[in-house]
Formats: C-alpha cells, sequence, structure tokens
C-alpha cells in the first residue's frame, strides 16, 4: 500500500485492515518523533495494535463535533505516547499528515509533547503518571450521575504508573461505585525510563490487583488483534468496570529498538527511521471513520432556583468552614454546582450539600487524589465542582491541582482547619503551605475570608469565576463583621479602622485579622493609630490599597496563620514592589514546628497573637 492511496476503514472493517492501520500509526509515530528530534516512540508502537482496533470498532465518537454529549471519551494517562494520539487524529482525518510533521513538539503549535485541551479531541492534560485514569473515572461518574448520557470513557494507561497510589485510588472507586461506563487498557510492554518495570510482563498480579479492587480484569496479548477486539466488546457489556491487560512489547514492529532497554523517550535516527518505516511496510494513507454515538435525546436542563445566600448578625460568633457549608447548599439551586468530599464533611460542612442535594454529592472517602480527579472529570463535562477537605490534606493533591491547571478546568476548592489555630490536634492536621501552593497554581484565585459573610459571598463569588478557585477557611467561631448587605469583589479587600491620622497599617486575614483588630485597640490606647485591613483576596490582590496604606501610613505589619514563604506576606511585597511602595515593614508568621495546645496558646507561641502584633507594630515606629 502506498501513499497515494486512501482507504476509509469504519466498523466492518476486517482485522487485516486493522493490522494496516496499526501499521500506519506506527510509522506516523517514528516519522512525527524523527521530524520533531524528540518524541516517545517506542512507548506508541507498543499500543498501536490496541489502539487501531478502538477506533476503527468501539469508540464512538463524533471526530467532527467533539461536544456530541453522547459521544465516548478517550484519555491517554500514558500521555508521552502522543506520537500514537497524534497519529491517530491524523487517522481520523482531523489533523493533516503535513501538520504532525511539521508541527508536532513545535513551539507556537497545538500537538505538543504531552496532549492538552487545547486540541478539541483531547479532554485533559495528561503526562503526569497515574492521573488519567483517575479523570477517566471521574468522567464516567458523571456521565453515569449527572449526564445521564450512554458514552464510554476508554483510558490508556502505561505499565509503569501503574506503581503510583492514584491509579488505585481510581480503581478502588471505579469497583465501588461499579462504573461498567469505564474501562482501561494497560499496555504491559516491561520497560519503564530506566530499565525493567517492577512487575514486568506479569499479568497476572496485575490482574489480581485489579480484582482485589472490585474490577473485572482481562489479560491478552496485546498484538492479537481478535483477542484485543473481543476484550473491548466484552468491556462494554455494561457489566463492569474493566481493566484490560495487554501484553506488548515496546518498540513492536521494528527489530532495532523493539524489547531493548535505552530508547524510552529517544527518537529514532533519521537512518534508524528510514529502516523502521521501510519494515513497518511503508508509509499509509488510511482514513478512519469508526462508530458514531448513539443518537439520544438530551434531558432538558434543569432551570437555576433563587439562590438565597445564608445571612448572619454583627457580632455572632460563626466558623468560616459552617457559612460556607450553608453558602454551598444554597449554591444548590444552580444545576451544574456539584460537591465531592473526601470523609470529612460534617468537620468542613460539605455536608450541608449533601442534605440539600444529595444527588449531587459524590464521597470520595479519604483519597483527596482522586476527588480531584473527579472534580476534573465533572468539570470536562460542564459542571461546576466544589471539592473540600482539610487544607493540610489538599497538598497530597497538589500535583492533581497543577495539572488541572494545565487542562485549563474551572473548579472550587475550599480548605478548611488552616493554620495553628486549629488548636489541638496538633501540626499533622494544621493547613500551612496551602496558600504558597495554591498562589502558584496557573491562573487560579485564592480567597481567604475573615467571618462568616465574606465567607458566604466569596463561596457564591468561585462559582462565577474561570480557573481554580480557593477559599481557605478556619476551624474556630469569630465574631460576624459585616452585614448581608456587604460585598465582596475579587480583587478586593475591606479597611475596617483608619483615619487620617494613621500611624501604622495591620493587614491580616482569617484569624489574624481578629488578631489585628485587638492589637488595634492596644495601640489606640496608647496613642498610636492603626488601620487595618482585610484582605480577603490573596490573588489577585488589592494593590491600590496596599499601596495607599503604604503611603499613607508609611508602615505595615502584615500577620498570617502559615509559613513565612508564599503567603499572605510575599503577597504583599509582590503587589508593592510593582506599585514602587517600600514602607517599613513587619512580617509575623508561623515559623518554628507547632505542637497541640489550645488556639489561644499557639497562635501566642507562633508569635502571630495581638500583643505580638502591637509590639511588632510599636517596633517598626520606634522610640
Amino acid at each position: 500500500m502506498t501513499a497515494a492511496q486512501t482507504t476509509t476503514l469504519g466498523p466492518d472493517s476486517d482485522l487485516s485492515q486493522i493490522f494496516e492501520l496499526a501499521q500506519q500509526l506506527r510509522v506516523d509515530s517514528v516519522r512525527a518523533s524523527t521530524a520533531a528530534g524528540s518524541g516517545h516512540p517506542t512507548s506508541s508502537l507498543s499500543a498501536a495494535d490496541l489502539m487501531a482496533v478502538l477506533m476503527t470498532r468501539h469508540l464512538r465518537y463524533d471526530w467532527d463535533a467533539p461536544d456530541n454529549p453522547a459521544g465516548d471519551h478517550l484519555v491517554f494517562s500514558k500521555g508521552h505516547a502522543s506520537p500514537l494520539l497524534y497519529a491517530m487524529f491524523k487517522a481520523a482525518g482531523v489533523v493533516s499528515d503535513d501538520t504532525l510533521m511539521t508541527t508536532y513538539r513545535r513551539f507556537g503549535h497545538r500537538l505538543q509533547g504531552h496532549p492538552t485541551p487545547v486540541l478539541p479531541w483531547v479532554d485533559v492534560a495528561t503526562g503526569s503518571l497515574g492521573q488519567g485514569i483517575g479523570y477517566g473515572v471521574g468522567i464516567a461518574l458523571a456521565g453515569r450521575e449527572l449526564d445521564k448520557q450512554p458514552y464510554r470513557v476508554w483510558v490508556l494507561c502505561g505499565d509503569s504508573e501503574m506503581a503510583e497510589g492514584s491509579v488505585w485510588e481510581a480503581l478502588d472507586k471505579a469497583g465501588h461505585y461499579r462504573l461498567a461506563n469505564f474501562t482501561a487498557v494497560i499496555d504491559v510492554n516491561r520497560l519503564g525510563q530506566c530499565g525493567p518495570t517492577e512487575l514486568e510482563w506479569d499479568t497476572g498480579t496485575y490482574a489480581r490487583r485489579i480484582e482485589a479492587f472490585g474490577c473485572r480484569a482481562i489479560v491478552i496479548d496485546g498484538h492479537d488483534l481478535q483477542a484485543i477486539d473481543q476484550a473491548l466488546t466484552t468491556a462494554a457489556d455494561g457489566q463492569a468496570p474493566t481493566v484490560i491487560v495487554a501484553r506488548t512489547v515496546k518498540g513492536r514492529g521494528v527489530a532495532e529498538v523493539a524489547d531493548k532497554e535505552g530508547w524510552h523517550g529517544k527518537a529514532l535516527p533519521e537512518d534508524m527511521a528510514d529502516r523502521a518505516v521501510a519494515e513497518l511496510g511503508g508509509v499509509r494513507n488510511l482514513h478512519v471513520r469508526g462508530p458514531r454515538p448513539p443518537a439520544v435525546t438530551p434531558a432538558p436542563i434543569p432551570a437555576a432556583g433563587p439562590i438565597e445566600l445564608p445571612r448572619f448578625a454583627v457580632g455572632d460568633k460563626v466558623a468560616t468552614r459552617v457559612a460556607f457549608g450553608h453558602a454551598l447548599a444554597a449554591l444548590g439551586a444552580r444545576p451544574d454546582v456539584v460537591a465531592l468530599d473526601a470523609e470529612v464533611g460534617n468537620s468542613t460542612h460539605a455536608q450541608d450539600f449533601e442534605k440539600a442535594h444529595p444527588e449531587r454529592y459524590f464521597q470520595t472517602y479519604i483519597a483527596e487524589q482522586q476527588m480531584i480527579a473527579d472534580a476534573v472529570g465533572m468539570a470536562v463535562r460542564g459542571y461546576r465542582p466544589y471539592a473540600t477537605t482539610f487544607a493540610a490534606f489538599l497538598t497530597r493533591a497538589h500535583d492533581f491541582i497543577r495539572m488541572a491547571a494545565v487542562s485549563q478546568i474551572t473548579m472550587a476548592l475550599c480548605g478548611t482547619h488552616s493554620g495553628v489555630e486549629i488548636g489541638a490536634d496538633g501540626p499533622s492536621q494544621m493547613g500551612l503551605e496551602d496558600l504558597a501552593m495554591m498562589r502558584a497554581v496557573h491562573g487560579s484565585t485564592v480567597l481567604y475570608p475573615s467571618d462568616a459573610t465574606s465567607a458566604a459571598a466569596l463561596t457564591a463569588a468561585m462559582a462565577e469565576l474561570d480557573g481554580i478557585s480557593y477559599l481557605r477557611t478556619t476551624r474556630g467561631s469569630y465574631p460576624v463583621l459585616y452585614d448581608g448587605d456587604e460585598t465582596f469583589p475579587v480583587g478586593g479587600s475591606k479597611t475596617l479602622r483608619h483615619s487620617p491620622h494613621d500611624r501604622v497599617t495591620l493587614i491580616g486575614a482569617g484569624v489574624t485579622l481578629h488578631e489585628c483588630l485587638a492589637a488595634a485597640e492596644h495601640l489606640a490606647a496608647d496613642d498610636v493609630p492603626a488601620r487595618v485591613i482585610d484582605l480577603y483576596s490573596l490573588k489577585p490582590v488589592d494593590a491600590a490599597a496596599l499601596a495607599r496604606a503604604a503611603q499613607e501610613t508609611g508602615a505595615l505589619v502584615v500577620v498570617e496563620d502559615h509559613h513565612p514563604e508564599g503567603g499572605i506576606g510575599e503577597a504583599v511585597l509582590s503587589a508593592l514592589a510593582a506599585t514602587g511602595s517600600h514602607p517599613a515593614f513587619s512580617h509575623l508568621a508561623v515559623t518554628g514546628l507547632p505542637g497541640s495546645g489550645t488556639t489561644d496558646e499557639l497562635l501566642d507561641a507562633a508569635g502571630i497573637s495581638h500583643p505580638h502584633i502591637a509590639r511588632a507594630a510599636r517596633a517598626l515606629l520606634g522610640p
């Protein structure tokens, strides 16, 4: 077969034709990576037979309308096999051969080294291994419980990533929820980046582990087209979540690299690539149009009901986590809002949403990585997920959050029980790194309310934000500072005390705002007027208010219940640097390793209680 010939394959194509497609996928994977001078051709060659059968006979997809709600979803968890994925796109007719050969891995083009949703046929960015299978579970869960659509979710995994704990979190939830619309295919090609994988070709052990998590395992020869077809047919029978364990050969079809160490992530030199293309039978131009999505009538989207946010009386003591839960339940009047919990909903108050809208509340148990993966999967399907756990435990899911930003996902996160303020539980439960983590996420919004009214308003505001937003809440109950009509624009701040004679500005958020207010009272008794700013929005931050305070008072004290690196102090200094302001500056943060104690004891021991704030202000002002 030559490049001049064009043949279209469909669901009725025989296996000999599908073999030719698999060879085309291999050839194009080699050609594209060699043209780019980089890539992972050997990882692509091993899975070509699997994908050729899938896209021809089983992937029900409308390549011209990738947003078809009934269309299947394909996630390349082994995102480094992007040459194979893009070769599939070429075979589907949505990417030209010229585009594949001249733009893959080139600056300013869409065919990036690992796939991202800049391509309309890609749901999520992959490449950080162990994540795609979790995303697939989230999409499948959305399909069954929210969309009520017949689509299937197919995930291609590498065998190296099966060492990641997040893979087993995902399979545990697939088994728990009996996600019969979910199928993972493991490309067991034996070789990882540095040598053999942990289990090499021990497919029996893979199968036993998979079955232990409540999923069906099917072990096959990943190069036997008939066995692949039968396995995919069984996987789609609607009986159980399925994992196909396919024994393959890395570099299959090219004798010089097949099952050879040292070729991971290396493009073939041009002379080797020429020999490989010849060995694989030359360039082909097969075109694939597999099965179409089923024709379904989309269910009508329910109208959003009125949203009545909770109101709180000024002076009442209410925890911001409680206000978050009440506001989240109110937001459930929007049919696109869903809530996810990691078995702490009675503490975070995410359970308030469960009581009001149980059909849109999802329990992932103590599996924070999968909670974020489920949220990503639901966001892919157009929902507005709110995922909540203790701030300290979100750090475990940081890579999922980072990759969600690469995927340009919109979701809201809430971290509760932040800082030493939580008290006697001790340092394992204290979120002291979360602000730095979330401020560093691309395109994120970071919010830190100090009272119930602002917490409720900012919870609602996150439903209108693009990208990843984060709300930090505290465990303890503190006085309500604002009445229910106050507004809290993202990027703003509130100045709670000020006068023309202010000599210092105290800046806090969360519990430290209340300590700043108490410190301002102490300073006033000594005839030292102090301005107090509630910096409830940390990213974006209110640079204008900070610059004005720096100019008018000349001295700033920033206080945070967080480590000094990456938190409120650095947000303030960055904003002031951009405005050219250079006030006298003092930064109080948690620098030591805290232990157990009461809230007051721990705040004082960390040096962020109101006596310490007042002393820091006096030290800035001098005698």
